[in-house]
């Protein structure tokens, strides 16, 4: 089950980073709990959003804010029914016209349920690497 939460990850971040939120909804659970690190951030008040909904919803904040948010992976440790991904945000502000790059750390669970693929119930990002190193029950 865990290469196939890889590839599902993968999938799902292709997806993200060309906005294709069809693409991305089909590797996540419907109930899944979105975690961005970015929310606040940007001025949002929640730090949690809950199903496709709020995945919609959070995205949109963040498209308000950002002309470039991308996620460039430059590891990805399989943890069974967990994945973590290491990498790069690629940022560049609407109004400023800033650019950032950022450490980056994706965390997902996922489960599979009898007659459904497997998809991702959780994900967590992370700007600060000992934080999704402990949250994935890692160290280095």
């Amino acid at each position: 089950m865990s290469e196939e939460n890889v590839a599902a990850f993968k999938r799902g971040l292709d997806a993200y980073n060309r906005r294709d939120l069809d693409a991305l909804f089909e590797e996540l659970d419907p109930d899944v709990e979105w975690h961005p690190a970015l929310a606040v951030t940007l001025g949002g008040e929640r730090t949690v959003f809950h199903g496709h909904r709020g995945v919609r919803e959070s995205i949109e904040e963040e498209d308000e804010a950002l002309a470039v948010f991308q996620f460039e992976i430059s590891e990805i440790r399989d943890l069974g029914d967990r994945v973590l991904a290491i990498g790069c945000a690629r940022i560049r502000g609407k109004e400023s016209g800033v650019r950032i790059e950022s450490p980056f750390y994706v965390l997902t669970e996922s489960k599979g349920t009898k007659g459904r693929a497997t998809r991702a119930t959780s994900l967590r990002t992370y700007l600060d690497p000992n934080e999704a190193l402990e949250a994935a029950g890692l160290s280095e």
